[in-house]
């Protein structure tokens, strides 16, 4: 055997030798280590709970990308962008004279699309979740929705003062009894008379307001002074504590009268989520000129006697 065919064969049977290893042997290569991969091959045929943290944090991020930083509201198209990045909402634009609040670049009418794409995919829980709203909405329709929503809080019904405390009704209720020391009453009928030493003196100020407790509900009695032009007048009306639509299940009627004479007004109880001052704005109460409020007084017409009678139904 010549020496190129001993060199040819020698180079066939290493070919076939290493083909042969690796068949039987076969080099195994480890994956990289993830942290945070699941190896479900110890999870096969087992339920797995999505834990919702990890959502809630990347939403809790992005909403923090949402906010802007000068009214730390959330932001709405268009928002804007300087050449750096930083966003800002369009309300606060003219408020900064086109200076990014962050770098002082002037901002231009770059609009961010990115976060606005973002922003369209969120769905958020109502801010009124602690209230017991459990909706979840798209980002652009969280505002309408929470600016409506039935959980929402109510301010404070008192006229007296410019409260601010909110809350829901019987978290009012009790403010109103401890805090304002309003009278409390229970029944669906009431007798109240008020009188004013020197009635000539007018201010746009509340004389009095009384809770009533009936059919489960509570209702805000007002009585009050007020100029209507030039003229003073005084004026009497019910306000529900709840929502319109419920509200609207009522009626109430208002008597007032004296000499021989007297006037009847009947209407439906207005809710506390319109302001005391919107209601007697509209005239929607029981309104008497002061010339006819002291030929009711009778006497001598220099002392105020009013004596208010009402009731309160249910509607069928």
């Amino acid at each position: 055997m010549s020496q190129s065919t001993r060199d040819r064969c020698t180079t066939i049977m290493s070919t076939a030798s290493f083909l042969e290893d690796m068949q039987c042997s076969p080099e195994v290569i480890d994956p990289p280590k993830i942290d945070g991969i699941i190896d479900i091959s110890e999870h096969v045929g087992d339920h797995i709970p999505l834990s919702p943290k990890p959502n809630v944090a990347v939403s809790s991020s992005v909403r923090e990308l949402l906010e802007c930083p000068v009214c730390l509201n959330a932001m709405y198209p268009p928002i804007h962008q300087c050449s750096n990045g930083h966003t800002l909402c369009s309300g606060c634009k003219p408020r900064v004279h086109n200076r990014c609040p962050t770098c002082r670049h002037e901002l231009g009418n770059i609009r961010c699309l990115a976060l606005e794409k973002i922003a369209a995919s969120l769905e958020l829980p109502c801010k009124y979740q602690s209230f017991g709203c459990v909706g979840i909405y798209p980002y652009y329709c969280k505002l309408k929705h929470e600016s409506q929503c039935q959980y929402r809080p109510y301010s404070c019904p008192y006229a007296g003062s410019e409260c601010t405390v909110v809350g829901d009704i019987p978290y009012l209720v009790a403010h109103l009894k401890d805090d304002h020391k309003v009278d409390m009453h229970s029944g669906s009928t009431f007798n109240h008379r008020y009188v004013k030493s020197n009635p000539h003196e007018v201010e746009n100020a509340t004389w009095m307001l009384t809770v009533f407790s009936c059919f489960g509900q509570y209702f805000c009695l007002h009585f009050e002074a007020f100029q209507l032009g030039n003229a003073p007048v005084y004026i009497a009306f019910l306000r529900f504590m709840g929502d319109d639509a419920e509200a609207k299940n009522y009626s109430y009627s208002l008597e007032v009268g004296g000499n021989g004479r007297k006037m009847i007004w009947q209407g439906v109880p207005r809710s506390i989520r319109d302001s005391h001052r919107k209601v007697r704005d509209s005239f929607d109460g029981l309104i008497i000129q002061r010339s006819m409020a002291l030929f009711f007084s009778g006497g001598d017409r220099k002392e105020l006697k009013l004596r208010v009678t009402g009731r309160i139904w249910k509607e069928q």
